[in-house]
């Protein structure tokens, strides 16, 4: 009877422990929804839109579990994200993007944030890199004057 106990226990552990995750993944893949507007909104030359983009950042940013992310590592990405949503420049935008995008990178890394292939993408004129949900290039440090600079530097699945 015990060793039944011990199993149905064990069992109900890792079902919540299961759910727990798929949870935490679902914060952080919020997460990196809300990047993936402002990297749009970059690519298309829109410095309103990146604010707006950047403030929803931050609002995910803060419901974020520090049991999940740390509270270092979030105070990183929201600081970044501050910075890009008062920026009225795209210019300023796109330095403090580079910031940004190494952190979420590495953020990539250690959560599945997507059902789908997270792309790392790479411009050699920006000497940076970026995060993307499509291998198509649409390079946020160039916008429209060079939108499709860049490569496909490795995939995250």
């Amino acid at each position: 009877m015990k060793k039944y106990i011990i199993t149905a226990a064990l069992s109900l552990f890792s079902i919540i422990s299961l759910s727990a995750q798929s949870k935490k993944d679902a914060q952080v893949s919020k997460l990196y929804q809300n990047y993936i507007a402002i990297k749009s909104a970059l690519a298309s030359d829109d410095a309103d839109q990146t604010s707006k983009a950047a403030t929803e950042f931050i609002k995910t940013a803060s419901t974020i579990d520090y049991k999940l992310v740390s509270e270092g590592n979030l105070n990183i990405l929201r600081k970044d994200a501050s910075a890009i949503s008062e920026a009225r420049t795209v210019d300023a935008q796109r330095e403090t993007f580079l910031n940004l995008s190494d952190n979420m990178i590495a953020l990539t890394k250690e959560f599945k944030l997507s059902d789908k292939p997270v792309y790392v993408q790479y411009c050699p004129m920006a000497d940076g890199s970026w995060l993307s949900d499509e291998k198509q290039i649409m390079n946020p440090y160039y916008g429209k004057s060079m939108l499709s600079c860049g490569s496909v530097k490795s995939e995250i699945k």
